[in-house]
């Protein structure tokens, strides 16, 4: 069934051509003339085609007047110089063929607005509203700017496992697992306690909560590579800002420092900036008006935006002179609020902050240990209205400090043995850092719930679809 789409045919000034186009109605309305005009959308852009459709066509009658929103068809006619304001083209149909009718009293997207939340209880049905076709054309764009920076740059796209048996962050909160029967699990009869040398891979394992760690054993072979896939959280953090099923891009570089980190993080972003501004006008425009005012040019400027680069100690010293604007209140040791990072981006910077060099208490295990002995090689990316936006640090490519490291926290080094192989054979600096794509999705398109910039949520009790 060939068709051109319909963000093509509106850019076309082939009049009198020839065209059939295929999308899913988004409003009729009929003429006194005998004519009916029906807007067709087929997601390829923002915009609607209007179809003219006459009544002598001869289902029209029987379907053309009984076209309501959500009923899907083709149509084929001419193109032709619109006269009507606000639209330079429209197909006159020579023929429309109806393949799904649609009830206006059952279908869930009347004309009227819907609230996001009655959409994610029809998020099935909700990429075809406006607000979720530009969500979904921006989440692209973005997921295609990722892939175009990291190739261009030399980056090898690496495929992180989805089941592990390690904690990449010693976090414990982790999907476990399993094909044992839930309502019979064996024990050991030693312990009492669950047999996993039964479960399928003879040990405990988890959904991934990041392809960190696998992904340095690559870049230590390959020199640069990135992730691009999910990653899942057992938080029960029940917020407009997580998720427990989401995706991360995990870029880890070889013969790299925390600056070279940085670097890389500052170029990145403005590609994604660039790209949604370039390539997503209409759906940017429409983001502006309709969900947050002043979107486009918040882009814009972080699109060619300096970011400053501080220290944590700098960052508390600043934070501490203005204690009392906070609920939580700022000292050296305690890890940034949300409130203290957009207060540094908005209020004091004007702009994207790298902060570096945080306590290593409140850092991850593999982070590499400064010489100061209380602070590791570790950065956070801020940008205003969001905070940290991408999280990062130099690996500890030490053999013994990693190693002590692990085991201070009350690890065992023995269930990172292959981990620690890097630094037993041919050890090298390198660095990397994670960005959750939903964060970046919600920041370019404006939303307020990160539930609805990835088309099926999963969140505490939440797993329809």
């Amino acid at each position: 069934m060939k068709h051109t789409v319909i963000k093509d045919v509106l850019a076309s000034r082939d009049f009198g051509q020839t065209f059939t186009v295929a999308g899913w109605v988004r409003t009729r309305r009929d003429s006194k003339g005998g004519f009916s005009f029906v807007e067709l959308n087929d997601g390829s852009c923002f915009d609607n085609l209007q179809i003219v459709a006459p009544q002598e066509l001869p289902n029209y009658e029987a379907e053309i007047l009984k076209l309501y929103p959500g009923c899907s068809l083709t149509a084929t006619g001419k193109l032709v110089e619109s006269p009507a304001a606000g639209q330079a083209v429209e197909l006159h149909a020579d023929s429309i063929t109806l393949f799904g009718a649609c009830d206006p009293l059952k279908y869930p997207l009347s004309k009227g607005r819907i609230s996001f939340e009655r959409l994610r209880e029809v998020a099935h049905l909700r990429p075809r509203t406006n607000t979720f076709g530009c969500v979904s054309r921006i989440r692209n764009c973005l997921a295609m700017a990722t892939h175009k920076f990291f190739q261009s740059r030399g980056f090898y796209y690496f495929n992180a496992p989805i089941f592990t048996a390690s904690d990449c962050e010693g976090a414990g909160e982790m999907f476990q697992v399993t094909t044992m029967d839930l309502n019979n699990m064996p024990k050991d009869p030693e312990t009492g306690k669950v047999d996993f040398k039964q479960d399928f891979f003879g040990k405990p394992v988890n959904l991934t909560v990041s392809g960190q760690l696998e992904a340095e054993t690559y870049a230590c072979a390959l020199g640069s590579v990135y992730t691009f896939g999910p990653t899942f959280r057992a938080e029960k953090s029940n917020t407009s800002r997580h998720l427990s099923e989401f995706w991360m891009i995990e870029p880890e570089i070889a013969f790299a420092d925390l600056n070279d980190d940085a670097d890389i993080a500052e170029d990145y972003l403005r590609a994604l900036f660039n790209a949604v501004i370039t390539e997503c006008q209409d759906d940017l425009k429409f983001c502006d008006a309709r969900i947050e005012k002043g979107l486009l040019e918040r882009l814009t400027r972080l699109a060619t935006a300096k970011f400053a680069r501080i220290t944590y100690d700098e960052a508390i010293e600043i934070l501490s002179k203005n204690a009392d604007a906070f609920e939580f209140k700022p000292y050296w040791g305690a890890d940034l609020q949300s409130e203290h990072e957009r207060y540094l981006a908005e209020k004091v910077f004007n702009g994207p902050v790298i902060v570096m060099n945080y306590p290593k208490e409140i850092k991850a295990f593999y982070m590499r240990a400064n010489d100061d002995g209380k602070t590791v090689a570790a950065m956070d990316v801020l940008l205003p209205e969001v905070g940290e936006i991408i999280g990062g640090s130099q690996r500890e490519e030490r053999l013994d400090l990693l190693e002590g490291r692990i085991r201070e926290l009350g690890m065992d080094p023995a269930n990172y043995w292959w981990y620690l192989d890097l630094r037993r054979f041919g050890s090298v600096p390198h660095a990397g850092f994670g960005l959750g794509f939903e964060r970046m999705v919600r920041f370019c398109t404006g939303m307020g719930n990160i539930r609805d910039v990835i088309p099926y949520p999963r969140a505490p009790r939440e797993i329809e679809f």
